[in-house]
C-alpha cells in the first residue's frame, strides 16, 4: 500500500479511511469554512504562507494552521472568522462539479431507505460528481465495497477528485468502472453478488434486467429521477419485470425555520423537489410478485408517450467541455491539498509511534 493510500491508525487499532482528517488541528491542505461576523461563509484551502483576501482585508492562512477547530481569528482590519470544517453537507454543495449533485437531503435518505450497512457490496451508476459515493463509502466503510459505474470519462475524474479530497486518498472500498451498466454489470460482478443498486441515470428501466441478475435475493434497488414521466416508466418497468417486489415511490422536501426569542416561523424559500427516489426488493426466482388490487387504469404507452421519456423532453442539460475541464482541474487541485495534509497526519503518527516505542524503551532499561 503506498504512503498517499495509508490511514492514521485509531485507538482502538484499526483503520478507519477519513477519520484521522475530520480530528485534530487545522493542517495545511485541509478546506476550511469561514464564517464572519455578518454570517457570510466562505470555504477555502489551507496553505503555508497563504492569504484570504477580501474587500474588508487579509487573513494570513498561518493563524488557522494548527490551531483547534471552532478557532475564531481576526483579519488585518480587525474582521472576526469562525472557522470550521466543512461538513459532509457543505463539502457536497461546494465541491467542483460536472454532473449535477444529489443533494445530501436525498443522499441521506437513498442510506436510509436503501438500508447501506457496514460491509455491504453496493453498486451505483452513474457516479456524476461523487456526492452520492462519498455517502455509501461512509455507509458501507473499508471492508465494504461499492462499485460505481459512469459513461462519461469527464465525470468519472472529477468524482474522483472529489472522493480523494473527501478521504484524504483513495478509498479502500471504492472501485470505479467506465462504460453502461446494462452491458458491464454481468461482466464484473457475479449472479446474486450485490446488495445493493443506487441508479441515478436518465433511463433506469433499461438497467433493469442486470440489475435484476446481479442483486441478491432481499437485495434493495433505489432509482433516483427527476421527472414524473421518469417515474411513471421505472415503476412500471419494475412490475413487468417480475423479479422484484411492488415499487415505493418517494419524494423529500426540507424547509427551514427562523428561531429567535418568540419570532418563530417557517424561511420563506426551503429546499423543495429534487427528485423522485422509487425503491423495490428483488424477489426469489419463481416467486409471485404481491401487489393490492386496484381498478383497471391507462397503463399501455401510446408512441406520443414515449417521446416524453427522450433526454431532450426530460430536459437534460448538456455540460460543455470548457466547464468539465475547469471542474477536472479543481478537483485534481484539491485532492492533491488533501492528499498533503493525510500525508502529514501519517507521518506525525509514525513519529507518535516512534516516541511511544522509545518510551517504552526507556522504561525497561530504568
Amino acid at each position: 500500500m503506498s504512503e498517499q493510500q495509508q490511514s492514521h491508525p485509531n485507538p482502538t487499532g484499526a483503520t478507519v479511511r477519513g477519520a484521522a482528517n475530520r480530528r485534530g488541528p487545522f493542517r495545511s491542505g485541509e478546506r476550511v469554512q469561514l464564517m464572519d461576523e455578518t454570517g457570510k461563509m466562505t470555504t477555502i484551502t489551507l496553505v503555508d504562507g497563504g492569504e484570504h483576501h477580501t474587500h474588508r482585508g487579509v487573513l494570513a492562512h498561518e493563524l488557522l494552521i494548527g490551531q483547534p477547530e471552532g478557532t475564531v481569528v481576526s483579519n488585518t482590519s480587525g474582521i472576526q472568522y469562525q472557522a470550521l470544517r466543512p461538513l459532509l453537507k457543505d463539502f457536497v454543495l461546494s465541491m467542483p462539479r460536472g454532473a449535477a449533485v444529489v443533494y445530501p437531503k436525498d443522499s441521506g435518505q437513498i442510506v436510509t431507505m436503501a438500508d447501506v450497512f457496514p460491509g455491504a457490496r453496493v453498486v451505483e451508476a452513474g457516479v456524476g460528481s461523487g456526492a452520492l459515493t462519498i455517502s455509501l463509502l461512509r455507509a458501507v466503510g473499508d471492508e465494504g465495497h461499492v462499485h460505481s459505474f459512469e459513461r462519461r470519462e469527464e465525470f468519472a475524474e472529477i468524482a474522483r477528485g472529489n472522493i480523494e479530497t473527501m478521504f484524504g486518498g483513495p478509498h479502500p472500498a471504492w472501485e470505479l468502472s467506465l462504460g453502461d451498466l446494462a452491458e458491464e454489470l454481468g461482466a464484473r460482478e457475479e449472479p446474486g453478488s450485490v446488495d445493493r443498486v443506487i441508479l441515478d441515470m436518465l433511463a433506469p428501466w433499461e438497467c433493469l434486467d442486470a440489475v435484476a441478475t446481479a442483486l441478491a435475493p432481499g437485495g434493495v434497488v433505489i432509482c433516483y429521477v427527476a421527472t414524473v414521466p421518469q417515474l411513471s416508466r421505472v415503476a412500471e418497468a419494475m412490475r413487468a419485470d417480475g423479479r422484484f417486489t411492488e415499487p415505493e415511490a418517494s419524494e423529500t422536501m426540507v424547509r427551514g425555520w427562523h428561531v429567535e426569542g418568540l419570532a418563530v416561523r417557517p424561511d420563506h424559500r426551503m429546499v423543495a423537489h429534487t427528485g423522485f427516489l422509487i425503491q423495490s426488493r428483488r424477489l426469489v426466482d419463481g416467486a409471485p410478485r404481491l401487489a393490492p388490487k386496484r381498478r383497471a387504469s391507462k397503463s399501455e404507452y401510446t408512441e406520443e408517450d414515449l417521446q416524453a421519456w427522450t433526454p431532450v423532453a426530460l430536459g437534460e442539460r448538456v455540460v460543455s467541455d470548457r466547464k468539465l475541464r475547469r471542474a477536472g482541474r479543481d478537483a485534481a487541485s484539491l485532492a492533491e491539498h488533501a492528499a498533503r495534509a493525510q500525508r502529514e497526519i501519517d507521518e506525525q503518527g509514525r513519529t507518535d509511534d516512534e516516541q511511544a516505542h522509545a518510551d517504552e524503551g526507556q522504561v525497561r532499561d530504568d
